[in-house]
C-alpha cells in the first residue's frame, strides 16, 4: 500500500481542479484527499463572483453531507443507552404513532390504510420509514397531493433545504406526523426524510437541541470547531450559486439562511463545514470510530442495508442502485467505499480499502442527481494519485 501521493498525481489533480474554476463555471473549490498521514489540499477560485478568494477554512453549505454526520450523532445516543436502532420511535416521537399509510402514492390524503408495524430508527437512517423524496413524484405531471401538503407545512424535505422556512422541532414533527406515510416502512427507499427525523428523535431522547446532540457527541470529541448548522462570521460563507441558462445567479448570500440559527436544526441538510473538519470525520470512521462510535457501529453504519427488493424500488433515478446500496445516512458503494454528496456543491467519499478521503467542496448547486463533472473526476484523480 502506497504512503504518499505521487507527483504527477498531484499536478493532474490541480489541473484537473483548476480547469473547472472560474466564473461561469465553479467560482470557487476546495478539495482533499488524504492517504494515511499524506494529506493534500486545493484552493482555488473565489467565495463570491468578483469577492474575496476562497481559503482552506472557509466553511460551504455541506447539504445532504449532513446526513452521515447527523447518523453517527444518533448511533453514539444508541451507544449511550438512550437510542436502540430496532425498538419503535413511539414513545419520543408519538407524532409518528400509529401510521396510516396511502393507498397509492400519489392519491388522495384521504386514501389510507393502517402501517403493518411502527417505525425504528434503523427505518430512518437506512431511508426506509416510508416518507421522502422518489424519482416517480417529480415525473409526475402534476404535484402529488402529499408532496402539496408537505410543501405546505413548510418541513422542507422535498427539495431543497430552506432553514428561513422550517418550524422549530415540535411544529415540524407534528406537521409530518399529520401527514399519511407514502409507502409502508420497511417497504422502499425514500430520500431525505429520514434523518430529519432522526435529529429530532436524537434531540429528545438527550433532551437537548439537535445541534448539542452534534456538538457534544460528535463535533465537539473530533475537534471539528468549524462545523455547524449557521455561521458565527459569516464573512468566512461563500455565495451559493444556483446554475440557470442566463448563467450563475444567487441562492444564497454570506447574510443569508445560514448566517443566524435557525428553529429547525436539520439533520438532512443543515450543516455547514470545512474539508479539514470532513477529515476528521472521515478519520473517525476509519480507524473504527474512537470517540465517537463503536467499532461494532461503525461496521453497520458502513456496510449496505437495503435487502434487494428494497434497492429495486427506490433510486434518484432509474439504475441508481445498480453499483451501491445504502448504509445508515450515507451510500455504500460496490468497491466498499461509502459517502455521500450534497446538492450545494460537496461530495465526500471514504475509501478504506485504499485508505483514501476525497472531499470536494463547491458552491455551485448540483443541476441534476448526478455528481457534476469535477467531484467525478477529482474522486478518480484522488485514486490515480496514489501510483
Amino acid at each position: 500500500m502506497p504512503t504518499a501521493f505521487t507527483e504527477t498525481g498531484l499536478r493532474r489533480l490541480h489541473d484537473i481542479a483548476a480547469s473547472h474554476v472560474g466564473e461561469g463555471r465553479i467560482p470557487g473549490l476546495v478539495a482533499l484527499i488524504a492517504h494515511g498521514d499524506a494529506v493534500h489540499v486545493e484552493v482555488l477560485g473565489e467565495q463570491t463572483l468578483g469577492g474575496p478568494p476562497v481559503r482552506r477554512d472557509t466553511q460551504f453549505r455541506i447539504a445532504s453531507t449532513t446526513k452521515p454526520i447527523t447518523a453517527a450523532a444518533a448511533l453514539a445516543l444508541v451507544r449511550e443507552g438512550l437510542l436502540d436502532l430496532d425498538r419503535p420511535i413511539d414513545k419520543l416521537l408519538p407524532e409518528m404513532s400509529d401510521r396510516r399509510v396511502l393507498r397509492r402514492p400519489d392519491g388522495p390524503l384521504e386514501e389510507t390504510v393502517p402501517a403493518d408495524r411502527p417505525i425504528t430508527l434503523r427505518d430512518l437512517l437506512t431511508f426506509t420509514f416510508g416518507f421522502g423524496m422518489v424519482f416517480d413524484m417529480f415525473m409526475s405531471p402534476t404535484p402529488w397531493p402529499v408532496v402539496a401538503a408537505a410543501e405546505a407545512l413548510s418541513l422542507a424535505t422535498i427539495g431543497p433545504p430552506d432553514p428561513a422556512v422550517q418550524p422549530a422541532p415540535d411544529a415540524w414533527i407534528a406537521g409530518l406526523g399529520s401527514l399519511p406515510l407514502i409507502a409502508q416502512p420497511g417497504e422502499r427507499w425514500m430520500y431525505n426524510t429520514g434523518t430529519q427525523v432522526a435529529g429530532v428523535l436524537a434531540a429528545r431522547a438527550a433532551r437537548v437541541p439537535f445541534d448539542d446532540v452534534v456538538r457534544t457527541r460528535v463535533t465537539g470529541p473530533l475537534g471539528m470547531t468549524d462545523t455547524a448548522f449557521w455561521a458565527d462570521d459569516p464573512r468566512r460563507l461563500p455565495t451559493a450559486y444556483m446554475p440557470t441558462p442566463g448563467g450563475l445567479s444567487v441562492h444564497d448570500p454570506p447574510d443569508g439562511a445560514w448566517s443566524r440559527r435557525p428553529r429547525f436544526f436539520d439533520g438532512s441538510a443543515g450543516l455547514l463545514s470545512t474539508v479539514d473538519d470532513l477529515h476528521k470525520f472521515a478519520g473517525m470512521l476509519l480507524a473504527g470510530g474512537g470517540p465517537v462510535l463503536t467499532p461494532a457501529l461503525v461496521r453497520e453504519m458502513t456496510s449496505g442495508q437495503l435487502r434487494p427488493d428494497q434497492r429495486a424500488r427506490g433510486g434518484l433515478g432509474p439504475g441508481f442502485f445498480d453499483d451501491l446500496s445504502w448504509g445508515f445516512g450515507q451510500a455504500v458503494h460496490a468497491d466498499g467505499s461509502f459517502g455521500w454528496d450534497g446538492g450545494f456543491g460537496s461530495s465526500w467519499r471514504v475509501d478504506p480499502r485504499r485508505d483514501l478521503v476525497t472531499i470536494v467542496l463547491t458552491q455551485r448547486m448540483w443541476e441534476t442527481s448526478e455528481p457534476p463533472a469535477v467531484h467525478r473526476e477529482l474522486l478518480a484523480a484522488a485514486i490515480e494519485a496514489l501510483g
